[in-house]
């Protein structure tokens, strides 16, 4: 899934990502980016994420760049 981080907390780790495929939003949640390359995120970042369902919210994880897979 693709989609455009909209804000990102640094301090918190929490953040909102918008689906590019319907405009949906995904939450990030704390430890979102552990495992993954990014250290931080910026607005308007374009990002490929795994989508995860959690009592009927989604959250973003497995965060990555686009088709090279990192």
């Amino acid at each position: 899934m693709q989609g455009v981080v909209q804000v990102y907390d640094p301090s918190t780790g929490v953040g909102v990502i918008v689906r590019e495929d319907n405009r949906e939003k995904v939450l990030l949640r704390p430890g979102s980016l552990k495992g993954s390359i990014f250290r931080m995120l910026r607005q308007g970042q374009r990002v490929n994420f795994d989508l995860e369902t959690e009592e009927g919210v989604d959250y973003a994880k497995r965060l990555r760049f686009g088709s090279d897979g990192y």
